[in-house]
C-alpha cells in the first residue's frame, strides 16, 4: 500500500476529487450506517479537506474545521471517513495523525474538538482525545463530543 496525501481548500479540489469525497462520504455515512442526514451542511467551502489515495483511489478522507465554524472556542475534524474495503489496514490512524498535523499547521496550536460516534471513543483516545461532553444523539448514532487539549 503506498497512500499519497492530498490537503486542499473546497475551492482547490478538482471536480473530480470532490466527487470523490462525497461519494465515499455518502457511502459510509448514508448507505453503510443508513443514516439519512443532508452531509453537504455549508461547512465544506470553509474548510480544508484531506484526502488519502491508494494509487487512483480515494481510500480515506476527513474535513479540517478552522476554529469558530462549527465550535467557537476550537478547530475541529470532521467527516472522518475510511473506505469500507480499507479497515483494518491502519488508513484510519494515518488519516487521524495527518488531520491533526496538518489542522495544526493551517490554524496554529490550540484545541481540537470532534463529534465521534460512541463506539469509537477508545480510538481517538489514543491520540489524546478525552470526552468532553454527554451521550447525544445525532441521526440516530450515539455520540460524544471529544477535546484534544
Amino acid at each position: 500500500m503506498s497512500l499519497r496525501k492530498i490537503c486542499k481548500a473546497f475551492d482547490a479540489l478538482s471536480p473530480l476529487e470532490m466527487y470523490q469525497m462525497l461519494r465515499l462520504r455518502s457511502e459510509v455515512f448514508v448507505v453503510e450506517q443508513q443514516c439519512l442526514f443532508l452531509d453537504m451542511d455549508n461547512k465544506d467551502q470553509q474548510c480544508h479537506h484531506l484526502l488519502l489515495y491508494n494509487q487512483d483511489t480515494l481510500v480515506a478522507t476527513a474535513r479540517l474545521v478552522p476554529p469558530g465554524l462549527s465550535y467557537s472556542d476550537a478547530m475541529s475534524i470532521g467527516r472522518i471517513v475510511t473506505s469500507p474495503a480499507m479497515r483494518g489496514t491502519g488508513v484510519c490512524k494515518i488519516l487521524v495523525d495527518l488531520a491533526i498535523a496538518d489542522s495544526y499547521q493551517l490554524f496554529g496550536q490550540g484545541p481540537i474538538k470532534i463529534g465521534a460516534q460512541l463506539y469509537a471513543k477508545k480510538f481517538y483516545e489514543t491520540f489524546g482525545f478525552v470526552q468532553s461532553g454527554p451521550v447525544y444523539d445525532e441521526d440516530g448514532i450515539d455520540h460524544i463530543e471529544m477535546t484534544k487539549a
